[in-house]
Order: C-alpha cells, then sequence, then structure tokens
C-alpha cells in the first residue's frame, strides 16, 4: 500500500486549453485565458483588481514593493509561515518582527500585536493557516489605529471566507498561490495579487508588467509605452492561464470532494481528541473551511516522530510542516532584536502532522490512515 500526501487535482481539459492558447500566437501571458482567470476571480469573490502572478511567491513580493517598505521599515510576520511571507519584504531591505501563533491555532495571536508596533511599522502580513481565517475585525482595527498597511497571504485560502468575505479581499493587498499541493493549480506554480486599495491599482499594473505601462498602451490608453517604475516579470505565460483555467471550472467540484474527505478525517478521529490524545484543527469563530489541509497536533515532538515513522513504514506520507522562521540560521543570523520566545509557533512545528487530502484519494485510502493512527495509538 502506498498513500501519496498530495496528487495535483486534474479536470481532463487542461491539454486542451493549453493548446488553444498555443494555437492563439499568444502565449507570454496577458491574453484571453489570463483575462479569464483575472475576471473569474473578480466577479466571484467581488475582488476589486485581480492580476496572475508566476507564484505566489511573486504575488508577496509585488505587495512588498507596492507597500513601499525599504531599509529602516519594520513589518510584522508571523514565524509559523512559509519562508516567502517574510521574504519578500527581507528583499527591499525592511526588518522583520516575528509574531506568535495563537494557542490552539497555527494563525497569527491578534493579541500580541500592539506590543510589537513601533513608529518604524509599516505592514502587519497575516497568514491563514490551512485556509482558514485569521481574526481580520480585530487585526484590520489595530492596523487601522495605528495607520499600517496589512496584506492577506491567502496562499492556502482560495474560496474560504471571513464573516462572509472572501479571504484576501479584507487586507489591502491579498496573495494567493496556485502551486501543485494547493487546491487547484496553475501547472505546478502560480499565483494571483489582489489589489483591494484602489490607491494602489494602477501600480500594481505597471509593477506587474515589468515597470512599464504596457497595459495601458494594450487598451489604448497611451499611444506607446516605456518604462515609468520598477517591477519585474511577475506575469505568467499563457499557457499557465489556461490550465488554471480548466481548474477554476471545476473549484466547486473540488471543494466539495476536499470537504468530504475533511470530514471523514474529523469524524474518524475525534475520539483521539476526546481522549487527550492528539487536538484536530479548529475552525475559528467567523471563518468558513476550504478543506486545504487536515492536521493534527501531537503531544510532543517525540511522539510526532514515531506517529509518521508509523505511517511511513505502511505506506502513508504524512509530513510535518514549518519551522518557525524565528528559530531559521538566517534569521538568527540577520535579526536586529534578537531570537524571540515564542512557544506557540514551537509548539506546531514540533508536533503538527499533516495528512494525505486530495480530490483523487480513495474513500478506502481515507479509512486506511485513519485506522493507523488508531492503531499507532492504542499501543501506546
Amino acid at each position: 500500500m502506498r498513500i501519496d500526501f498530495n496528487r495535483p487535482f486534474l479536470s481532463g481539459k487542461e491539454l486542451e486549453y493549453m493548446q488553444e492558447a498555443v494555437n492563439s500566437y499568444k502565449l507570454s501571458g496577458n491574453g484571453e485565458f489570463t483575462k479569464r482567470c483575472q475576471e473569474f476571480f473578480e466577479k466571484r469573490y467581488g475582488f476589486r483588481k485581480c492580476l496572475l502572478t508566476t507564484s505566489g511567491t511573486d504575488a508577496l513580493e509585488m505587495a512588498a514593493i507596492l507597500c513601499n517598505v525599504g531599509p529602516g521599515d519594520e513589518v510584522i510576520v508571523p514565524s509559523y509561515t512559509f519562508v516567502s511571507s517574510a521574504l519578500a519584504f527581507v528583499r527591499q531591505g525592511a526588518d522583520i518582527v516575528w509574531a506568535d501563533s495563537l494557542p490552539g491555532h497555527p494563525n497569527i495571536d491578534p493579541d500580541g500585536l500592539e506590543a510589537l508596533i513601533t513608529p518604524r511599522t509599516r505592514v502587519i502580513v497575516v497568514v491563514h493557516y490551512a485556509g482558514m481565517a485569521c481574526d481580520m475585525d480585530r487585526i484590520m482595527d489595530i492596523a487601522e489605529s495605528h495607520g499600517i498597511l496589512v496584506v492577506e497571504d491567502a496562499a492556502q485560502a482560495v474560496d474560504s471566507f471571513y464573516k462572509g468575505k472572501p479571504l484576501g479581499g479584507i487586507g489591502h493587498l491579498g496573495c494567493f498561490s496556485f502551486h501543485e499541493t494547493k487546491n487547484i493549480t496553475a501547472g505546478g506554480e502560480g499565483g494571483l495579487l489582489v489589489v483591494n486599495d484602489p490607491s494602489l491599482e494602477r501600480r500594481a499594473e505597471i509593477i506587474w508588467e515589468k515597470g512599464t505601462n504596457r497595459a495601458e498602451f494594450f487598451r489604448g490608453m497611451v499611444n506607446k509605452y516605456g518604462w515609468v517604475d520598477t517591477g519585474s516579470s511577475f506575469l505568467p505565460a499563457e499557457i499557465n492561464a489556461a490550465f488554471l483555467w480548466a481548474q477554476l471550472e471545476n473549484l466547486d467540484t473540488v471543494q466539495r470532494r476536499r470537504l468530504d474527505i475533511w470530514g471523514q478525517y474529523y469524524i474518524g478521529l475525534k475520539t483521539l481528541e476526546e481522549r487527550h490524545l492528539v487536538h484536530l484543527p479548529v475552525i475559528p469563530e467567523g471563518a468558513t473551511n476550504n478543506a486545504h489541509m487536515f492536521y493534527m497536533v501531537c503531544r510532543s515532538l517525540e511522539e510526532r516522530t514515531a506517529l509518521t515513522a508509523f505511517l511511513k513504514e505502511a505506506g502513508i506520507q504524512a509530513p510535518f510542516h514549518y519551522l518557525s522562521l524565528h528559530s531559521s540560521a538566517y534569521a538568527k543570523a540577520h535579526s536586529k532584536k534578537g531570537i524571540p520566545d515564542l512557544p506557540h509557533c514551537d509548539r506546531f512545528a514540533d508536533c503538527l502532522v499533516r495528512l494525505p487530502l486530495f480530490y483523487t484519494l480513495e474513500d478506502s485510502d481515507v479509512k486506511d490512515v485513519i485506522v493507523h493512527i488508531l492503531r499507532f495509538y492504542e499501543s501506546r
């Protein structure tokens, strides 16, 4: 038996649409499929302005440029996240101020934000872990009271909501990932920048087009285009947009199946939580669940190590997730304020394990994973 941790969803139309893009002779991006994908997000979720990017990391890098951060500025970032959440701002020269997770959820703890804010703070980055919303009302109130921008790292949060509002559409900027490990993919890599602040719209498009006003030229707004700002090659190829479009057409189908699998795990493993052997995911108040991930939190690093080894022996891939960024070699070497004590981030880094979850995962495989986890705890 072998049960993979992840397999990307395939609708069956990806190659057809990619061939259509090739036949259009418009390969460099911002063609028909790019426009379809961007309009999909703008219409379905009411996002103000959407720009496809080559990755979620690129979306974050665009956000960092748009926030105008530079040397001497501070950006608050949760430590329990992927490196891109911080790296995008480090590349602009900003200093990272690390924030802890909530005691019972990997999301950023808003109770600790005020103590981290200084006159140099320019941005708060929030990461919606496992596609579940941070406490955006409190975070936006804190940010507004201090004149700080909020960037939502919604890499895992496609089709997820907070009090009826789509994630990625609440902060000043939102960033999505379409990496192959996400609910939907643009062919292995891809991303999306959502611009919610109207004052940032025009510059976002210029940065997206390598610092030129090329997009305005193609809309007939200027009779020639030129270099007007900083930027980079953030626009993805049209074949990636075509691949993504085949996925977006099936988003509801994908979400229904993932939620079904998530629910099977929760029901099957609930007895372990009731016996205080593990902690299962908590859906925060006001948040929805997009079934990006099902995880458990073990009681110790030693227990998680033993569990993952037990599952690996049975052919089941069940990896842990992030190492706390504040404890990384890079952070230690470059921190100007020393390494903070963030016990909740460290607990999740030591104890959290993720279970297989993808569209084509069979019910029988889900049952096998549950059975093996129950067997592990019975043996102890």
